[in-house]
């Protein structure tokens, strides 16, 4: 079972990113400055101390009597100051207290073999210090954070801002749009690593528009080159004698025209220069009477009247290659229902094929053998390229999963035509509407 990803934004990636840094930085730094200040300030009290004792020593050697707090061989000294004692050196020592605050020792031999000594707690002074250096790094460290967090946001802001630019642009030209441009929607003067991925989308959507008007052009000159043959032989079968052999020769000279005609039809789609000639018509009659000529047997149901702006020649183009694929790969009852400016076409049969649900008509790609099996695979492609020029939209769905039918045999196949509200100018693009002031 393949987990969920969790899904987050660059900007909060770059700001975890440089607050776990700047937190590791500024705990590494505190830490270092905490140790760094109480061994200097455990230093200095180990040489005060050992200065008070000297000052005791001399006052002993003159009074023989311990002052200042001193002691003679006090027998709290701790260990290693009796080993240092022992080597006639004088010597200073920190001995760390439950309490959490150090007693300072200080000892020097005299020369009689005592031990003259002197401790006391670390000084309450140094103490508030280190408190309030502690209290200092802490809002410090907390400070670069917080400061980190919100950097992070700003710069990880700025670079999620361009990649959205670069996805949204880069969709509209997934989309069909290849005149736009991923570095021009990009822009920005600081120039990073997101303007190479804009110019390699770019580069690839030039190297892919090449390719495939290369492909179109010779798809058309093949197409063009043929009808001449192609019409002379269907000619020429008209003046064989009848017979049955006469006659597959006329249908297949009829099929490789057919054929011929709309591989010519496809590549003008492609090429983006077809335009609509638009009129208005009540789309509910103008369905029922185009329907109705095309094959008496299919049901119509007018939901809704409405009264669009189309082109009636290309309309109609779409409505018979709709119905031809139904007709062909489908199964009975075909219904066409017109509910204001959408037109569905049903058939009962198996239902499209997968990969026609995810990926839309493909040419000389007719999807399943239980459901195709035979045919080119360019009724479809016409009809959505026919739609595109009308500024419309066609969608495919099934009733029922694919080779699925309900158990009133409500499975199929249905096609959606959804005419635009404002169809497209002579120019291919669409009005621009001004709202009311």
């Amino acid at each position: 079972m393949k987990r969920p990803a969790l899904r987050t934004g660059v900007r909060w990636k770059i700001s975890i990113a440089i607050a776990a840094v700047g937190a590791l930085v500024a705990v590494a730094l505190s830490l270092v400055v905490h140790n760094s200040a109480r061994v200097s300030m455990l230093d200095n009290s180990r040489e005060v101390q050992m200065e008070r004792l000297l000052f005791a020593q001399r006052m002993y050697d003159s009074t023989k009597e311990p002052k200042l707090g001193t002691k003679l061989n006090d027998p709290a000294l701790p260990h290693e100051l009796r080993a240092k004692m022992k080597q006639g050196r004088r010597a200073t020592y920190v001995q760390e207290a439950a309490s959490g605050v150090p007693d300072v020792w200080a000892a020097v031999p005299l020369s009689n073999g005592t031990v003259l000594s002197l401790h006391s707690k670390f000084a309450d002074r140094s103490t508030t210090i280190m408190k309030d250096l502690d209290r200092s790094l802490i809002i410090g460290s907390v400070s670069v954070v917080f400061g980190g967090c919100a950097l992070g946001v700003l710069i990880g802001g700025q670079l999620s801002r361009r990649l959205r630019k670069a996805a949204a642009a880069a969709g509209r030209v997934a989309q069909g749009n290849t005149e736009v441009r991923v570095g021009d929607a990009v822009g920005g003067v600081v120039r990073d690593e997101t303007d190479e991925l804009a110019r390699a989308v770019d580069a690839l959507t030039d190297a892919l528009n090449e390719r495939i008007e290369a492909e179109r052009r010779v798809t058309a000159d093949i197409a063009h080159e043929l009808r001449t043959p192609v019409t002379g032989l269907l000619t020429a079968a008209e003046l064989l004698p009848p017979g049955r052999p006469t006659e597959l020769v006329r249908d297949r000279a009829q099929a490789m025209r057919t054929l011929v005609e709309d591989v010519l039809e496809v590549a003008r789609l492609d090429s983006a220069s077809e335009r609509a000639e638009l009129q208005e018509i009540a789309l509910g009659e103008f369905v029922e009477r185009r329907v109705g000529v095309l094959n008496p047997a299919i049901r119509i149901k007018v939901v809704h009247e409405s009264w669009v702006s189309t082109d009636p020649r290309r309309l109609e183009r779409i409505l018979g290659n709709l119905l031809a694929n139904a007709a062909k790969h489908g199964g009975t009852p075909v219904e066409v229902t017109v509910e204001g400016r959408v037109v569905r076409v049903r058939d009962h049969g198996p239902g499209f094929p997968e990969a026609l649900l995810r990926e839309g008509p493909s040419r000389f790609r007719t999807g399943a053998t239980d459901r195709a099996g035979h045919g080119h695979g360019l009724g479809l492609t016409i009809a959505a390229g026919q739609a595109r020029v009308l500024g419309a939209r066609l969608t495919f769905r099934n009733a029922t999963p694919e080779g699925i039918e309900g158990p009133d045999g409500s499975g199929g196949a249905i096609a959606v035509l959804w005419l635009p509200e404002h169809a497209p100018t002579t120019t291919g693009s669409f009005p621009i509407l001004k709202l009311p002031g």
